[in-house]
This record gives C-alpha cells, structure tokens and sequence, in this order.
C-alpha cells in the first residue's frame, strides 16, 4: 500500500501541467479555503453568541424575539423542510445498500429488475429501525451513533481512496480516462454564482439551524460552542476528498454504473468483505445518526413549544416522555413517506438542490441576523418569507417552458435565464434578496425591535454557567465508545483468520480501530 500512496504522490507531481488539473486544483482549493473560513466564522461570531443568549431551545429564541406566531411559522416550515432533506437522505442510504444486498428469486422483498432487494422495502425497513432506537435512545443514541460512524466510517474509507486510484492506474491513469469537462469547477447548470450562494446557504445552515443550534446550546460552555464549530470547519479540509474521489474514479472505470450507486460500488470493487460490512453499517449508523437527530429536535419542539402550552394541565417528566415519543413516530412515519416518494418528485438531487436554496436563506438568515441586530421584527420575517418564497415559487414553477409567466413580455428575459441556469437564480432568490430586504428593513427603521429587551434580559436572568456532571457521567460515553471500537476489531480479527484474501488489510484496519478504542477504555475523569 506505500507504493501506491507513493504513486498518487509522484502522478500528482507529473501532471501538474495539465490545464484541466491546475483548473480543478485551484478551484476546489478555493471552494475549500471558503467553506474552512465561513465555518471559522460561525464559530467566531454565531456558536458561541447562541450559548450566551440563555435561550435553552432554538423556539425559545423565535418566541420571545419574534412572538409566538412566529415560533408556529418556523415550526412548521422548517419541519417541512427537514422532513423532507431528512427523507432524501434515507433514500440515498436505501439506494446504496440496496445495490449490495441480493435478494432470492421468489422473496417478495426482491426487485425483478435488479434481482436485488427492493427499494421501496429497504425505506420502509431502514425507517422503521431508526425510528425504534430514536424513540428508545433519545439523544444518548444520537451521541453515541454520532461518535462511533465518525471513527469507524474514516477508518473504513480512508483505505478506499488509495486502493480505488490503484485500481484505476493511479491519478495520471485517471486523469487520462476521464471525459471532457469531467473535472471542471463549473458548468452551465453549477456556476459561479451558485458556488458563492451555495456557500452562503451553508453559513446559515451551521449558523441558525435548530439542528445546529441545539448542539451549541447543550455544551457547557460558549467557547466549547466555538470550538465545536471550529473542529467542523477544519474537518472540511479532509472530508471532501474521503466522500468525492472515490465516486469520481470508479466513473472512470465503470462508466456505465449507476451515478446513485458510484460510491458504494466504489468501495465494493476494492474493499475485502469483513471492511466492507463495517463500512455499510458505518453508513447506515451515519444517516440514523442524522435522521434521528433531527427527529429529537421537532419531536422536542412538537412537544414543549405546540402541545404542552395548549394542555390545560401541565404534564408531569413521564408524560412528557410519553408525548414525546408519540411526535417521534408521527415524525418518522412522515420521513419514511417522503423518502418513497423521492423518485416521484424527480430525484434526489433535484429536490435537495431547490429546496435548499430557496428556503434556507429566507428562513435562516433573519434569525443570524437577529442575534445581532435589535431592529428587525416579525413584520420583516413575514416579508422576506412571504417575498422570496412567492418569487421561489415563480422561478421553480412560473419561468419554466410555456407557464404563464414565461410568456409575459417583461419576464421573457428572466425566464430564459432561469431556464438556461436555474442553480444561479435559486441562489440569488434565495440569498441576495433575503439579504437586501433585511439590509432595507435595518437602514429604514430607527427603533428596537419588541422582542429585543426581552431577549436580552434572558442572558442576565440565565447566565452561562457549566453544566455540573459526575466523573462517572464524563467517563461513560467514552467507554462506550471504546468498547464497541473494540468489538468492531475483534469481529474483523475473526473474518480475517477465515479470509482467504486481503487478511493483512482486515488485519490493519482491526489493530486501528483497537488503537484507536483502547485510549477510551482507560480514560479516568478527576472532575
């Protein structure tokens, strides 16, 4: 494996000439450099401005900066959204495992095209199991899936990268095979422009996500916040190469594969068996991990800020629960929906690209900008939401080929542009117009906002302050983890003494995932 690190090494040096290279690495480098420094500014500016505001939930801080009209709005809308990324993504997961999972001829479970298990079966069971841990497990199992798929999947992965270059005859070897334009930063539907809206999207996404936010709130401190933050945007300076270059070598060698499909094909064609299954149920643990998350923060939010103000008796903890994990299933029999009908609604690429960008900057960036700003009101919520989703609208449905609006003469520019780059014109629906009607509404009005005191008095009546834990409390999600990392080492220990191939491979990967466990096992915790 040296030579081929090696290799990848020197073809990179060799091909440092070619325009299309230099084009890709200066690109990407710079889309890289971005991404690390807006996460760096979150961290700087929003994580640690969210943990000193005394909020304890992301409703919390709609309902007293913008009133209670508004925390129904966000709910709503913002459950929507999620519910449906949440859907899509374990539609992805369904799609990828269904690829490796062959299912007998007769089984109902099995697809007479592909001789595979089903698709629609493997939503319906991969929904099923997360929704029964989420509802056991609370937040302790989205901690602990959070933590273990983290470890597990980049141990998985991170031999995937060298061997599927090898595979493909280094990176001289796969730059030579590539289509034209394959590598280019951009193309008439992913532009410039939507490259810098995507960007901004993001920032808001870390910086105001009730998803996000909640991480920001449940630390102890507001420089842990910060600090959460800061670990989330040195980590983009690896991921992209883990999650993009396998997906993009194997089109090379299998130019006929599935494109839903090119990365777990991937790391099938060069991964042993024993990794491979560590490496799916990495996957599977990674998307229950997000899924689930999201599924506590609305279930929580369903329960305290809709349900519980409306009872005319206040539930005890146990009727909380109760409550709560009654919103879980509704949640999670509604993702599981969404999930089967994503291939209806165009596929996933399409449906995560446009709801993206026409919801999260309306939605998002007012509440960033509210962190600091004492002016904006709920008045200015409703327009930028009222505004940019109307306009949203009119550009995903009303600018297309022979709708009405198409065919207005003042609008027959507009809509030729929208049809010819769509990605550009979501982005700029979605993040300059917010921007500008927020920047109008803050240079014409002179005094604070209602919400504004009172949001400010919640820092002085709840001041940061650590959250006391017992070493016993500390220690044992570290065990945890080291144990099953153990475990994991052990299973491939055991898979490679019946190996007949690759056995020093399995063997590597189980000596890094014990080194890697065994610094957890003798953690002691003096607090």
């Amino acid at each position: 494996e040296a030579d081929t690190v090696g290799d990848v090494i020197l073809g990179i040096q060799g091909d440092m000439r070619d325009d299309t290279l230099h084009s890709l690495v200066i690109g990407s480098s710079t889309a890289l450099v971005v991404l690390v420094g807006l996460s760096l500014l979150v961290g700087w500016l929003v994580a640690g401005r969210w943990k000193q505001s005394g909020i304890r939930t992301p409703a919390e801080f709609v309902r007293v900066r913008f009133g209670v009209r508004a925390v129904h709005g966000y709910t709503w809308t913002m459950m929507v959204f999620r519910l449906i990324g949440t859907g899509v993504s374990l539609y992805a997961l369904a799609v990828l495992l269904c690829a490796l999972i062959p299912v007998p001829e007769g089984w109902f479970l099995r697809d007479a095209a592909t001789g595979n298990l089903s698709l629609p079966w493997a939503v319906g069971i991969f929904g099923m199991i997360v929704l029964v841990y989420t509802v056991t497990g609370g937040l302790w199992a989205v901690l602990m899936t959070d933590v273990l798929q983290f470890i597990v999947l980049y141990v998985a992965i991170g031999f995937v990268v060298p061997l599927v270059l090898r595979a493909a005859g280094g990176v001289s070897g796969f730059l030579d095979r590539v289509p034209e334009g394959f590598l280019a930063v951009v193309n008439h539907e992913f532009t410039g422009i939507f490259l810098l809206g995507w960007t901004a999207i993001h920032f808001f996404m870390v910086g105001a996500e009730w998803a996000f936010v909640q991480r920001f709130l449940c630390v102890p401190t507001a420089r842990d916040a910060r600090k959460s933050a800061y670990l989330f945007g040195v980590l983009y300076l690896v991921s992209p190469l883990f999650w993009m270059l396998p997906p993009l070598v194997y089109r090379v060698i299998e130019p006929g594969a599935n494109p839903e499909q090119a990365y777990i094909l991937a790391a099938w064609s060069v991964l042993p068996a024993g990794m491979l299954g560590l490496m799916v149920a990495a996957m599977f643990s990674a998307t229950a991990s997000m899924v689930s998350s999201q599924l506590n923060v609305f279930a929580g939010v369903l329960t305290q800020d809709i349900i519980v103000p409306h009872l005319r008796r206040q539930p005890d903890e146990r009727a909380l629960v109760r409550i709560g994990r009654g919103m879980t299933l509704v949640l999670g029999v509604l993702i599981t929906t969404v999930a089967l009908a994503v291939p209806v609604l165009g596929g996933a690429e399409k449906v995560i690209l446009s709801i993206t960008s026409l919801i999260v900057g309306p939605l998002l960036l007012p509440l960033v900008w509210a962190l600091f700003s004492k002016k904006i009101t709920s008045a200015d919520l409703l327009m930028t939401a009222l505004v940019c989703g109307g306009l949203g609208l009119l550009v995903r449905f009303g600018l297309a080929e022979g709708a009405f609006a198409a065919r207005l003469p003042g609008l027959a520019g507009v809509a030729a542009f929208a049809r010819e780059q769509p990605r550009s014109m979501e982005a700029l629906v979605g993040v300059l117009l917010p921007a500008l009607l927020l920047t109008t509404a803050e240079w014409r009005r002179t005094q604070p906002a209602a919400g504004a005191a009172p949001f400010a008095a919640l820092a002085v009546r709840r001041p940061e302050a650590e959250i006391p834990a017992t070493a016993a409390e500390l220690a044992q999600p570290a065990r945890v983890v080291g144990w099953s990392l153990a475990a994991c080492a052990v299973a491939l220990v055991l898979v490679a003494l019946s190996a007949t191939e690759a056995r020093g491979l399995l063997l590597l990967c189980a000596l890094l995932l014990a080194a890697l466990g065994a610094p957890a096992l003798l953690i002691r915790c003096t607090r």
